[in-house]
């Protein structure tokens, strides 16, 4: 009885042991290299390649690519662009019809802020207006924002009609904008100026759009 239970453990040990050994013989080496690269528009690519081996000589890769471009959204950078300009209302008085014209814009990334600084010149009429605001940035879709803010327009020649009213007013403009290719930049944008014509209490509407160079 003794010699069978003997021989039951001896069997027991030696089966976890040879178990253990073919085990120890097939264990795997697992080896991973991350590769990251970049388009030179701001958008970057990583590359996470993983290979497992065992002493068979087996093996099994996987990839893994994460793209920035396609993780986020939005248009980072600045630029600067000229387009067409229409001035589409009416002071009421002569000389203060609708006018159309060309602009030239710019913007000015704030960094690690959804904030930019613009700047747009709207000119065609007998006046110039320069009009600075300050936008929030909000991304839509890759490369592509949207943006709303405040500023306020300055006439070259009061009291003339220009794409955006005759005199000096608060500006309030909506706009869109997107990199189309690399350095290439779209823009579109509404600008409404408030109480912008002498002797009226009309408000001046203007609608741009133009391509820029990013920078």
């Amino acid at each position: 009885m003794k010699l069978v239970k003997l021989a039951t453990s001896a069997i027991a040990v030696a089966t976890v042991v040879f178990s253990a050994g073919i085990a120890s013989a097939q264990t795997a080496t697992t080896s991973t290299m991350t590769t990251t690269t970049n388009d030179h528009n701001g958008n970057y690519s990583s590359q996470t390649t993983t290979t497992s081996s065992t002493n068979d000589n087996d093996s099994a890769q996987t990839n893994t690519t994460l793209t920035t471009a396609d993780a986020t959204r939005g248009m980072n950078g600045s630029y600067i662009g000229a387009g067409i300009s229409a001035g589409v209302t009416n002071g009421g008085r002569q000389n203060d019809a609708a006018t159309l014209g060309g602009n030239v814009q710019g913007r000015y990334a704030i960094k690690n802020t959804p904030v930019s600084i613009r700047g747009a010149a709207l000119f065609g009429g007998d006046s110039v207006a320069i009009v600075p605001t300050l936008t929030y940035d909000a991304p839509i879709a890759k490369n592509t924002n949207l943006y709303i803010g405040g500023g306020y327009a300055f006439q070259t020649e009061d009291g003339q009609a220009s794409q955006l009213g005759n005199q000096n007013a608060p500006v309030v403009t909506v706009g869109a904008e997107s990199q189309v290719a690399k350095n290439t930049v779209i823009y579109t944008d509404a600008k409404w100026g408030i109480d912008a014509y002498k002797g009226s209490d009309a408000d001046a509407i203007s609608l741009q759009a133009g391509v820029g160079y990013r920078f």
